[in-house]
């Protein structure tokens, strides 16, 4: 019978299953329905000598129906135990989903505590076209990254963007090894050959954004505007190479970027550079970056990285995604601030970036609902930016960056869609604007220079 569950002979009425999908066809599978998550609280200890990971999440969170069941992601890993608050719940594994069935429906509107005692060994999670994210063995410890879906690998979660949280999270690893997250650095304290380090994260962050670095790091600690700034760069890499030179300029970066975009969203910079050859991309992780090796091949910094990164600390983390449709609005942005930077820092001014990737460009390809296959492509990240520097180009300098700015401040902490952007602009611009930014995002043709 839809709408009742009936436990220990008794009924709820009202309460349904909550939805194993967060209904976006770019990630099918991957988040659910029926809660919003206000928090994680993770334990985790990791041994690299078997790869054997043990933790207890503890997940509060808000019923937006009436609840009998709901599902977490987790991929790999094996549940030992679940409690809803406080009291034994009922679980099963439906492929890389944990359904939960509280021992009494939960109505809508309620906080409520879900805790999981977990561990395993933990893996890779395969995307097809678009690579594997996840959680990656290394010699000396882990890295957990990866982007549209790596969270679940680690610790159960809602994996979708447009469910955000804050994090707290406390990492054991043997002695000598440093465990690297999120947010602002809590202490480490030390026993019986063992570390734990703690991070806390209290911005809300899309899942994907989490990441968990452990190995053997040179990790430098200190302030900048106030507040903690913790960059590590892998011990196989040399302390005076250009990773290391690079990663040093993220203060002086983000110095910049306020200047155009708004004040810094968050409490605490950083940034980590791995060694590991596998991971062949750069990662806006909240509040610390994670970069691989080979953009600092040559011996020569490349701190344009670090820009594109640190500039999705405002685009893309702290304004995040509703779905991943609209990714332009993390990457558009992103490799737009390369564009700036790359001109303050005495290399290739906007206007030639502008006529160069203009000219490259495939207008058959949208920047706006590219496809799963096309989440990473050009079409998202140069004609993203195109459609920026056509935009400022339309409505001045003064105006573009009161956009920029006030569109950061006001969705501050929460998600938007393209749909949200163009109105937004044009509200500021006091003018339509859907017809300039369809041409330029959308339109099967090359638009005419503005």
């Amino acid at each position: 019978m839809v709408g009742v569950l009936v436990v220990g002979g008794c009924t709820d009425e009202g309460f349904r299953a909550g939805a194993g999908d967060a209904g976006d066809p770019y990630v099918p599978g991957a988040g659910n329905g029926g809660y919003d998550v206000d928090h994680y609280g993770l334990t985790i200890r990791y041994d690299p000598a078997d790869d054997r990971l043990t933790g207890q999440a503890t997940v509060t969170a808000t019923a937006t129906q009436g609840l009998s069941r709901f599902q977490l992601d987790l991929a790999g890993l094996t549940v030992d135990r679940v409690r809803v608050d406080g009291d034994p719940a009922r679980h099963r594994r439906d492929g890389r989903e944990l359904v939960v069935t509280p021992a009494h429906g939960l109505p809508a509107g309620r906080r409520f505590t879900v805790e999981v005692a977990y561990g395993g060994v933990p893996r890779q999670l395969p995307s097809g076209e678009l690579g594997g994210g996840g959680f990656l063995a290394t010699p000396d410890g882990a890295i957990a990254l990866g982007q549209p879906e790596s969270a679940s690998t680690w610790f159960p979660v809602n994996d979708h963007p447009s469910d955000k949280a804050t994090y707290d999270l406390a990492v054991t690893v043997p002695d000598g090894l440093a465990a690297l997250a999120n947010g602002v650095p809590k202490g480490t304290e030390s026993r019986a050959g063992w570390t734990t380090w703690r991070w806390s994260e209290g911005s809300p962050m899309a899942s994907y954004l989490a990441t968990l670095v452990i190995g053997k790091y040179r990790v430098s600690t200190g302030t900048h505007a106030g507040k903690p700034l913790v960059s590590a760069v892998a011990a196989g890499l040399p302390a005076d190479g250009p990773a290391a030179a690079s990663v040093a300029r993220t203060g002086e970066i983000a110095d910049f970027l306020a200047a155009r975009f708004g004040p810094y969203p968050f409490d605490a910079y950083g940034g980590i550079v791995v060694a590991d050859e596998r991971i062949r991309y750069a990662l806006e992780t909240q509040t610390r970056p994670v970069y691989g090796p080979g953009f600092f091949r040559g011996g020569r910094p490349n701190p344009v990285v670090i820009a594109h990164e640190l500039a999705h600390q405002w685009f893309g983390d702290s304004v995040g995604l509703a779905r991943w449709r609209d990714i332009w609005l993390n990457e558009g942005f992103a490799t737009y601030a390369e564009w700036l930077w790359d001109e303050h820092d005495g290399g290739r001014g906007v206007a030639a970036a502008f006529a160069d990737a203009y000219a490259a460009t495939d207008w058959a390809k949208p920047s706006v609902d590219p496809g799963r296959a096309g989440m990473f492509g050009d079409a998202v990240y140069q004609r993203g930016a195109l459609a920026l520097h056509a935009l400022r180009r339309a409505v001045g300098d003064e105006t573009f960056f009161r956009i920029l700015r006030g569109w950061a401040t006001e969705r501050r902490g929460g998600t938007a869609t393209t749909d949200d952007f163009v109105g937004y602009a044009a509200r500021v611009a006091g003018r339509p604007l859907r017809p300039l930014l369809d041409a330029w995002l959308v339109g099967p043709t090359a638009p005419a220079l503005p």
